[in-house]
């Protein structure tokens, strides 16, 4: 049985300088400077602050303005250790909290309490006393006088 063969055949190096050739093109559009030969357009209100800016010398920063590395902050390990710490409290607080590590004790007291501080309890009203409340309220009530 005959294997297929492949419809693009590897040859070794070709790859690579395809590669080379595909960089290089796309590295030519980075030679020159675009914006060395651009006119600026005199009708726009910016033109005059753009014609000034761009030929303005200005003070680039160098590599000795780079501030110094902080003195005054914890060292790396430091974020680590405490990050430790809290994950460790935190484990502790779950197992503290966890289902079946406390109980409710005393809970008689404090429902007694509750009910003292509530007040009286009020009787649930009776299926009747509802229907003879607005009864009485249409035998007071006085229709608005026709106009």
């Amino acid at each position: 049985m005959n294997a297929s063969r492949p419809l693009f055949p590897t040859v070794p190096g070709v790859a690579n300088a395809l590669a080379l050739l595909a960089g290089s093109v796309l590295l030519t559009g980075c030679v020159g400077n675009p914006f060395a030969e651009t006119k600026i357009d005199p009708a726009s209100p910016v033109a005059a602050d753009v014609a000034r800016m761009s030929r303005a010398a200005g003070k680039f920063p160098t590599f000795a303005s780079i501030p110094k590395a902080p003195t005054d902050i914890r060292p790396l390990a430091q974020y680590g250790r405490d990050a430790k710490t809290i994950l460790a409290e935190g484990a502790a607080l779950e197992q503290a909290t966890a289902p079946g590590t406390w109980t409710l004790q005393g809970t008689d007291d404090f429902a007694e309490k509750a009910r003292k501080d509530a007040g009286p309890q009020v009787e649930p009203p009776k299926p009747g006393d509802a229907e003879a409340f607005a009864r009485s309220l249409r035998e007071r009530a006085t229709p608005p006088p026709p106009r």
